[in-house]
């Protein structure tokens, strides 16, 4: 890369490691949060469930609205959005009332999701050599943001208590700011009429009627699965919310096939079956990875009482492996193409999930850095290598939308994660449920070592698995 695209890298870095960053201090937070506001883990969950829900939504959305109006306006807008969204969360904090905490998320996380879509699609376009290395760059910054937020929010926690996670992203805002005026390419003058369109045409090009029925129906099978769970047995409303959910979702997809500008474009996955591919193996990924990454501290903290703080250093292997890892599989991936590194990678998360199986109740609190070390690097392969399979399955015409979808893929992924984790463990952690926990990964991880040796290349399509 020329000095131009590396500070451009660099700049785009700063601004997507914001969502990442946010989503994973928290992780080490929530037993303190279960104190303060006197909550249940299944209630406490929500303020993660929220900031994956928005970030699904927000994503694809933000990405159709940046190749209508152009990637750099949007990315600036969504660097003011998030300085506003921190200061906002953090004054939640003050509140003794929990609902505004998840309302102050839920705008951090738009913010943050207009950063992480439109990012990527900038570099897609704008750095045409050496993408894979360009790649490992910002993977340095998303894989490595989202693994070394527990070892900052563990320090922070330890120092300052846990409001002080809302607004300790404040600096990386700024230092975007400046860099991205200065390195992104001014947008090119738009050639639709969709400045000009009435409310109602906004409406239905960004599908608001998919984004609601997508929305109810993703938070009412949540409520369902989640409260049947956690009260130990079936009731009736927790059967009506799980129904209203799944019918919610069936219209969405009725609405998707049927409609001329989808919310979340189905039809594209039948056009380009690898992007489908990309975007079903990236949840996958992201569903083992999560359900590890979101588990691993509650269990160090609730079952075998480690602090926030010696948690939050235990985790930072996570965040060391993937930082060595990344610039590693640029390299590889520029030479060798993705498939090489997607069957490493789930090969080393087989080999993390086992080691979780066979940890005994006595085993040292040390150990876990084993299965951390595996599943960081295996984070550092799989962020360059699904990111250079997603380039090589869709057109650069749509790289705003392929974007948006990858991430929804991603955020699906973590929110599936998130509820396997609460209906293993039940309403408390226990070592028989985490080592369950580590049984299920393993078996998923075996899967996507399938996918990966089943990976094909064939100028820019994947044969779906």
């Amino acid at each position: 890369m020329n000095t131009r695209n590396r500070w451009l890298v660099i700049s785009v870095g700063l601004g997507v490691l914001l969502n990442p960053l946010n989503s994973s201090m928290i992780s080490v937070a929530i037993a303190r949060l279960q104190q303060a506001y006197r909550l249940d883990f299944t209630a406490v969950s929500w303020i993660i469930f929220s900031f994956y829900i928005a970030s699904a939504i927000a994503q694809p959305v933000m990405g159709k609205i940046s190749d209508l109006f152009g990637r750099r306006k949007i990315f600036m807008a969504g660097l003011i959005v998030s300085f506003v969204s921190f200061a906002a969360s953090w004054l939640a904090s003050l509140s003794p009332n929990f609902g505004w905490l998840i309302v102050a998320r839920v705008v951090q996380s738009i913010g943050t999701s207009m950063l992480v879509a439109v990012g990527m699609a900038i570099v897609r376009v704008h750095v045409t050599e050496k993408q894979a290395s360009a790649l490992s760059v910002i993977s340095i910054f998303l894989s490595g943001a989202a693994a070394i937020g527990p070892f900052v929010g563990g320090i922070l926690l330890k120092w300052w208590d846990w409001p002080s996670l809302f607004i300790a992203s404040l600096p990386f805002v700024a230092a975007s700011f400046v860099l991205a005026r200065k390195t992104i390419p001014k947008d090119k003058p738009a050639v639709s009429a969709a400045h000009h369109r009435s409310l109602r045409q906004w409406l239905i090009l960004i599908d608001a009627s998919g984004i609601v029925l997508f929305t109810v129906g993703l938070v009412g099978l949540l409520i369902g699965l989640l409260s049947i769970k956690s009260t130990g047995h079936v009731s009736s409303g927790n059967i009506i919310i799980g129904l209203i959910g799944l019918a919610a979702l069936v219209a969405f997809v009725r609405q998707e096939l049927k409609t001329s500008s989808p919310f979340i474009p189905l039809r594209t996955f039948a056009r380009y079956p690898a992007l489908a591919g990309v975007n079903v193996q990236n949840m996958i990924v992201n569903l083992l990875f999560y359900a590890l990454f979101f588990g691993l501290p509650s269990y160090l903290q609730l079952v075998r009482h480690v602090s926030e703080f010696h948690t939050g250093m235990l985790m930072l292997t996570l965040g060391a492996c993937s930082l060595v890892a990344s610039p590693i599989a640029g390299r590889w991936i520029d030479k060798s193409g993705p498939r090489p590194a997607l069957v490493v990678s789930a090969l080393l998360m087989a080999l993390g999930s086992v080691w979780l199986v066979i940890l005994t109740p006595t085993s040292p609190v040390i150990s876990v850095s084993l299965a951390l070390a595996a599943f960081g690097i295996s984070n550092g392969l799989n962020a360059v290598a699904m990111q250079a399979a997603l380039f090589r399955s869709s057109p650069k015409e749509m790289a705003g939308v392929a974007s948006g979808l990858f991430n929804t893929s991603r955020y699906v992924g973590t929110m599936l994660s998130s509820l396997l984790t609460g209906v293993v463990m039940g309403g408390t952690f226990s070592f028989g449920g985490f080592r369950w926990l580590g049984v299920i990964l393993t078996i998923i991880a075996l899967i996507l070592v399938v996918m990966g040796l089943r990976y094909r290349e064939s100028g820019q399509s994947q044969q779906p698995v």
